[in-house]
């Protein structure tokens, strides 16, 4: 089971890294724009909500060297539909990692959170901005609902 474990949490950290190397790379072209510079904070939360999973199992971090395989969107309109491509791909990923993990409680806790902040905020907050033609959001949008630990 070590293996199946280390699979699911390499997958589901390297998703993360992409999904922050992909904003990272929106900013850098684009700015500090909306959702773009609210997301890319939460993938590194969500990055960090996994980290304490790869110690307690003694799985080794895989390096993040996505930023450098991936090129940037060539506007913000396709950013915006690659956003909610990749957080349609991540809630389907956390429901088949989710699958192979059932006899870990903490494992299951932590991707369901993370699919969550996918599937309630992220994927919500890239189709108001399809919506929108690729214009930047001004308002907070409603994924800073109080008490939710994982945006």
């Amino acid at each position: 089971m070590t293996e199946i474990l280390s699979n699911v949490l390499i997958e589901a950290i390297n998703d993360e890294y992409k999904a922050r190397a992909t904003y990272r790379h929106v900013i850098s072209k684009f700015g500090e724009i909306r959702p773009f510079s609210n997301i890319v904070e939460a993938e590194g939360r969500h990055i960090e909500a996994l980290l304490p999973l790869f110690i307690k199992y003694k799985i080794a971090v895989p390096e993040d060297q996505w930023y450098s395989r991936i090129q940037p969107p060539e506007s913000l309109i396709e950013a915006c539909r690659i956003g909610v491509e990749a957080e349609i791909e991540n809630a389907e990923m956390y429901n088949r990692l989710l699958d192979s993990t059932k006899e870990y409680p903490d494992i299951q806790q932590v991707l369901r959170q993370l699919q969550r902040a996918s599937a309630e905020n992220h994927l919500p907050a890239f189709q108001r901005c399809v919506e929108r033609g690729g214009e930047p959001g001004e308002g907070r949008g409603q994924h800073r609902r109080r008490g939710q630990h994982f945006k």
